[in-house]
C-alpha cells in the first residue's frame, strides 16, 4: 500500500468507534485539575506501513530513547501495543540471549506481521502475546520495564488494563510512556492522539504509579517513567 503521512494515517486509519455507542471517558482522578479524556482509536493494522515509514527516525528517535530506559541484558521487557515489531527488535538485542521481550498487541493481524517480522530477523527472544482491553496477557511478577510508544492514550479501559499490567510487573518493574506533547500545539497531530503531562501524571496516580523520571529530549513526545507506589 503506498506509504501514507503521520497526520493522514490518524486522519483516516483509526479503528471506528461503534456507532450506538458513546466513547468511553477517562474521568479526572478527585482533586485533579485535568480535564476527563476521551480515550483515542487505536491504528489499524491496515495502517502497519506507517510504523516502519523512514521519517520515523528523525521524527521519533528510537534508538535514543531506549538509551534513555537503560535496559541492560537479562531484563524482561514488554513492548504493549508493539504492532509490526519496531522497537521490540531494537529491544531484543538490548536484552540479549538471556532476556527476553514480550510484544503485546490487540490486534492479531499486527502479531501475524511481526512474526513475520521476527522470523526474518532471525530473532528468538521475542514473544508475541495476544492482549485485550482489559488484560495485558502477561505473566505474574515478571516485566522488569513496560514500554508503551504512542499507546495508553489509545486504553479502551486505562484503569482495568493499568491494574492488570501492576500484577505483571516485578517488584522494582517500571512504566515508561511516550507519549505525544499536549502542551505543544505546534506538533502536527491530532488533538485526542496528544498528552500533557499534568494528565499522563494524573491518571497514572489514579492508578497507582508515580513518576520517577521524566524526558524531553524527543523533537514531539514526552518520555515519562513511572514507578509503583
Amino acid at each position: 500500500m503506498p506509504r501514507l503521512t503521520l497526520l493522514a494515517l490518524l486522519l483516516a486509519c483509526s479503528r471506528p468507534e461503534p456507532a450506538a455507542e458513546a466513547p468511553p471517558t477517562t474521568a479526572a482522578p478527585t482533586g485533579s485539575a485535568a480535564p476527563p479524556r476521551i480515550p483515542a482509536p487505536a491504528m489499524s493494522y491496515l495502517g502497519a506501513d506507517w510504523l516502519t515509514r523512514s521519517e520515523r527516525i528523525t521524527e521519533e528517535q528510537p534508538e535514543a530513547m531506549l538509551d534513555a530506559l537503560r535496559i541492560t541484558p537479562g531484563m524482561r521487557v514488554a513492548d504493549i501495543g508493539a504492532g509490526v515489531g519496531y522497537h521490540a527488535l531494537r529491544i531484543s538485542p538490548r536484552v540479549g540471549a538471556t532476556g527476553k521481550v514480550y510484544a503485546t498487541d490487540l490486534q492479531p493481524e499486527m502479531l501475524d506481521l511481526l512474526r513475520t517480522a521476527v522470523g526474518a530477523a532471525g530473532v528468538t527472544n521475542i514473544e508475541p502475546v495476544l492482549s485485550l482491553d482489559r488484560s495485558t496477557g502477561l505473566p505474574d511478577a515478571t516485566i522488569d520495564l513496560a514500554l508503551m510508544v504512542d499507546v495508553y492514550h489509545e486504553l479502551a479501559e486505562p484503569a482495568a488494563f493499568m491494574r492488570d499490567l501492576r500484577r505483571a510487573l516485578a517488584p522494582t518493574g517500571r512504566v515508561a510512556l511516550v507519549e505525544f506533547r499536549g502542551e505543544d500545539p505546534n506538533v502536527p497531530i491530532k488533538e485526542e492522539h496528544k498528552m500533557t503531562v499534568a494528565q499522563v501524571d494524573a491518571e497514572l496516580a489514579s492508578h497507582g504509579f508515580t513518576r520517577c523520571e521524566r524526558h524531553e529530549f524527543l523533537p514531539w513526545q514526552h518520555l515519562l517513567i513511572y514507578c509503583r507506589d
